[in-house]
């Protein structure tokens, strides 16, 4: 394998230049920035760079304490659950296996690529990237690992996958005694320590490490693709809604009676419980999160295939909008691999995915994906050069 010496191995400042808006196609002249200035595109608002100095060094050392803490969370005991004199536990890794097992390898897969592989993956293609600059030379494809690294980031849930545990803990504290073991603590800190690394990760200056001649090359716009893309993946996550939420997206199997619950089932109970804070928590991201994107997502796309010219700037604002919070829908889905993965004390009490728990699963990743290849540039016409509004972090 060879490798290619670079004299640069800091991140340095912004230099004069004038590169296009992500978002808007706007032509954007940015200027030097110093330590946490970031420019903005002055049509889109949408932040373009920002700037820390010695990110790379602390991009390294979070990342490297973040695997640490994750490597940390996988040999020990992670929830222990205990009713009527029998008892179960888990660590991160045999939760899977208790869900194969239980046939139910679709929910394991799913459950171990969002919490588990794709978070790893961003922090070792970091370093992949950042130690042999750091070390005076650079490995080979680290331009394409930086586009992965950006790829990744939005499927990445751990801190999601945190939540649910929560959301698990709430909803299984009356039935039975729960310990939470050391590794529950190592997750904690390792999603703390990755959710820093990622504030330090700048797209731009990643790239303006590796080449500082780097000049961004942005697609062709294709209209009439992205408009149908987009109302594909929407049809199919309307499809995937009604059984979502019409189904049990788990079943509670106690001393043989079985108890299904929907998601608007969950909700409920958890309110009579008086978990007010989960209830309402749950309720927004499992029913009102995903239910908005589609409205919202559906009128950007018709705005687009109209060729509105009318409220660009609300139409910007709510995409970032939907690109934010469709991920966070995930929580209930990893509320139910949880709850499986721990509840297995066969007779005496069982729980079991229902098929709402996969519906449910498809709804977010199509409407994630919608996102996506909703193209924003095509709300915006015209592009110029202008200088960008620069502002303190």
């Amino acid at each position: 394998m060879t490798s290619s010496i670079v004299h640069d191995t800091q991140i340095e400042p912004s230099s004069n230049q004038v590169i296009r808006c992500h978002e808007c196609h706007y032509h954007v002249k940015i200027p030097v920035l110093t330590h946490k200035q970031a420019a903005y595109c002055p049509r889109c608002n949408y932040q373009l760079t920002v700037y820390h100095e010695s990110s790379s060094q602390k991009i390294i050392a979070l990342a490297l304490t973040a695997l640490v803490f994750l490597v940390a969370s996988l040999p020990f005991e992670f929830l222990s659950f205990s009713a009527s004199g029998q008892s179960q536990s888990i660590n991160l890794l045999n939760s899977f296996d208790v869900l194969i097992e239980n046939n139910y390898e679709i929910l394991a897969l799913l459950e171990a690529i969002f919490m588990l592989i794709l978070p790893s993956s961003i922090l070792l293609t970091l370093l992949y990237v950042l130690v042999p600059l750091e070390l005076g030379f650079r490995l080979p494809k680290t331009d394409a690992a930086v586009d992965v690294i950006f790829l990744l980031i939005p499927w990445a849930m751990a801190e999601i996958f945190l939540i649910g545990v929560l959301v698990s803990l709430t909803k299984i504290m009356s039935l039975a005694d729960i310990a939470i073991g050391l590794s529950f603590y190592a997750y904690v800190f390792f999603t703390i320590f990755m959710t820093i690394t990622l504030y330090y990760v700048d797209k731009h200056q990643l790239k303006k490490s590796l080449n500082t001649n780097h000049v961004e090359i942005h697609s062709q716009i294709n209209k009439s693709l992205s408009v149908q893309k987009t109302w594909a993946l929407l049809v199919t996550s309307v499809l995937l809604y009604i059984p979502a939420n019409a189904l049990p997206i788990m079943h509670t199997n106690t001393l043989g009676n079985d108890e299904p619950s929907t998601i608007l089932g969950g909700v409920i109970l958890l309110w009579k419980m008086g978990s007010y804070p989960i209830a309402i928590i749950i309720f927004i991201a499992s029913v009102f999160v995903p239910l908005a994107k589609l409205f919202i997502l559906c009128w950007l796309n018709y705005s687009v295939q109209v060729e509105s010219d009318q409220k660009k700037t609300e139409r910007i604002y709510w995409y970032r909008v939907t690109e934010f919070v469709g991920r966070w829908s995930m929580v209930d889905v990893f509320v139910v691999a949880i709850l499986v993965s721990l509840i297995q004390l066969d007779n005496l009490m069982s729980i079991v995915p229902g098929y709402a728990a996969l519906a449910f699963c498809g709804v977010v990743i199509c409407t994630m994906l919608a996102a996506i290849t909703f193209d924003s540039r095509l709300i915006w016409l015209t592009s110029n050069t202008t200088e960008g509004r620069i502002n303190n972090d």
